[in-house]
């Protein structure tokens, strides 16, 4: 399935966001990444509609198994690459933001030998954090 990058930035945000707190709902989202609550409410919809989150009557937004697939693996290109950027001096910050914008556009061919490079680099499993 392919999804917009706005969208996989979504299902990232409310993946970090499970990681930290018991419930994650829409004004989480929003103040996290800073978009107005009828954004988030609409792109929750988009998301929900595509079969990638199911939302509680109460308002809990979690994600679904194909939800979970898109959010995890944009994450771990997003610690992969930010592994990588500060690995050559980026200062954390840039690296973060910069990671951000590359994890949506780079090939998995491309991403596959970045990862690859980092792990025999680091000479132990899977490298940048042990990500998967």
């Amino acid at each position: 399935m392919k999804i917009q990058e706005s969208g996989e930035m979504y299902l990232e945000t409310i993946l970090v966001l499970s990681g930290k707190q018991k419930t994650v709902r829409s004004i989480d989202i929003s103040e996290h990444m800073g978009f107005s609550k009828p954004s988030v409410s609409r792109a929750m919809g988009l998301l929900r509609q595509s079969g990638l989150i199911e939302v509680a009557d109460g308002g809990a937004i979690k994600l679904t198994a194909a939800g979970r697939g898109i959010a995890e693996k944009i994450y771990e290109r997003h610690v992969v690459l930010t592994s990588l950027l500060t690995g050559i001096g980026v200062d954390p910050a840039t690296a973060a933001a910069d990671a951000c914008k590359i994890e949506h556009d780079i090939s998995q061919e491309t991403f596959d030998a970045i990862k690859a490079h980092i792990e025999k680099k680091k000479g132990r499993g899977t490298g940048a954090g042990n990500v998967k």
